[in-house]
């Protein structure tokens, strides 16, 4: 989806205009991949503008650049304030927000530790992911023949920015093939997350979705799913799942920040039907909670304008 242009971007503290962020061709991110990032959403809702579990996706973040040895030179308050005042100077109701810590100029080679760690945060409005009709009827998913990162060549527990080649290369497999979205299992065959979501599947009344042992990335919308899940008193477990589990699940559905809650209508031409029960009721209280329209999650809106 093109990217719509907004006035300002955040880039190591100071505001600069959208066509003057830029960065040098020699950025060592640029060459050897290593940084991290977040996709967060920002919400209309009768407050303001709010973010959608703000604190929550910086921690992780900070963790991810923990695991890469990226020093980042900003506070987790400064960061936070950051983020909302870039969402404020741009006008913006809703919106997606993607901070960015990367290794910028003056160092080449494979060693990353003498590289500056520099910081961004754009945003811009962006519509669903997967689209309205997926987010309706359901997508159509494909198991891919590309494997999720064994935790021990790359740990999935971090957002880096390098290792979503595998995830890109999954997704053009399947859009290429006809469907709308891929499975990545793990190396032992376990059923992981898909390309920039995390899967979940019903079997008689109960919510499963795979633990970060089989290469799932630890989901922000994935644990609000499970918290409404619960409230709505329903069994949700992590646990570890098989393909042949997704072909005979009740419902599907996926969950993250770009493609929110969406319903699952097939897995490798396996009919798992039209959007389940579960799988509707969850989705409708999730999309109140983010519009801050549901009382006892609205510690899950971080307001922009206070």
């Amino acid at each position: 989806m093109p990217l719509e242009p907004v006035d300002k971007i955040w880039m190591d503290g100071e505001l600069v205009n959208w066509d003057d962020a830029k960065i040098h061709i020699l950025t060592h991110t640029l060459h050897y991949g290593c940084g991290v990032f977040e996709g967060i959403r920002a919400y209309a809702t009768s407050q303001g503008p709010a973010v959608f579990r703000l604190t929550d996706h910086m921690v992780r973040l900070f963790n991810s650049a923990k695991i890469f040895f990226l020093d980042i030179p900003y506070s987790l308050p400064e960061l936070i304030e950051a983020v909302k005042e870039t969402v404020r100077v741009n006008g913006l109701d809703a919106c997606y927000i993607r901070p960015l810590v990367y290794l910028g100029y003056g160092e080449m080679g494979l060693n990353p530790l003498p590289a500056p760690v520099n910081v961004s945060i754009a945003v811009w409005p962006w519509g669903t992911y997967l689209g309205d009709e997926g987010i309706k009827n359901g997508v159509r998913m494909k198991i891919s023949s590309w494997q999720r990162h064994d935790p021990n060549a790359m740990p999935p527990a971090a957002k880096g920015t390098g290792m979503y080649i595998n995830s890109s290369m999954a997704k053009i497999e399947a859009l290429k093939a006809g469907y709308d979205e891929a499975i990545l299992l793990s190396p032992q065959g376990y059923v992981s997350e898909c390309t920039g979501e995390n899967i979940f599947i019903v079997k008689n009344n109960k919510v499963i979705t795979p633990p970060v042992s089989a290469g799932a990335l630890e989901g922000i919308t994935q644990s609000s799913v499970m918290t409404i899940a619960r409230d709505l008193g329903y069994e949700c477990e992590v646990g570890n799942l098989l393909r042949s589990d997704l072909y005979t699940a009740d419902e599907a559905f996926l969950s993250g920040t770009a493609a929110e809650v969406v319903p699952i209508r097939s897995v490798d031409d396996r009919e798992i039907g039209d959007p389940g029960t579960i799988t509707r009721k969850i989705q409708e209280v999730f999309f109140a909670a983010v519009r801050g329209e549901v009382d006892q999650y609205k510690d899950w809106n971080e307001l922009v304008r206070t």
